[in-house]
């Protein structure tokens, strides 16, 4: 049990990933979560509504569990499995974020003041908080694909649409941690 509490190296979570992706291409799947958002709202009923949401949901009802499994996981892995003393930050990255008023997560995954519930008490992170969000939509939907989606099952099967858009996306994360994360705080 104690392999279980650890960090894993990159090869064995790497190569378990592979499997999984390579067990999808074997049975004709295709792998995304952003996709379960659509099956969500065909469920809902909005294909009366609007044309995008009109398709047979119940042919993703297995990706809808694996939604529910990684839920699940994590809700598993952050309150039984979890060692935080082993989360161990670069410390320049510490002093910048200090110097930006971003708390160090002092053994947590997530600083308080970007994930804490007091983000929920200053106009200007739920403004942040909705401007992301609909980015994030906007983004996912004009790429056809979540990160997940592309960098996960997209690469695995070689296409190159998604590695496109795996390397817009490490373009978007640079420009965003050095040049507006700053403006931003």
């Amino acid at each position: 049990m104690g392999i279980l509490f650890q960090t894993w190296p990159w090869y064995v979570s790497g190569f378990l990933i592979g499997m999984v992706m390579l067990s999808l291409i074997y049975f004709g799947k295709t792998f995304g979560m952003s996709s379960n958002l659509r099956s969500l709202c065909a469920m809902a009923g909005m294909g009366k509504k609007v044309g995008f949401f009109d398709f047979d949901w119940k042919t993703q009802r297995w990706n809808l569990l694996v939604v529910l499994g990684a839920m699940l996981g994590g809700f598993v892995a952050v309150h039984f499995m979890s060692d935080l003393s082993n989360v161990d930050i670069n410390p320049k990255t510490i002093v910048q974020l200090t110097e930006m008023g971003i708390d160090a997560p002092n053994g947590k995954l997530l600083p308080d003041a970007l994930f804490g519930n007091e983000i929920f008490e200053s106009p200007k992170m739920i403004a942040i908080l909705l401007i992301g969000g609909i980015l994030i939509g906007f983004g996912t939907r004009y790429a056809s694909g979540c990160t997940s989606g592309h960098a996960i099952y997209g690469l695995s099967s070689l296409q190159l649409p998604s590695l496109k858009a795996v390397i817009g996306f490490f373009i978007g994360g640079l420009i965003m941690a050095h040049f507006i994360l700053p403006l931003i705080f």
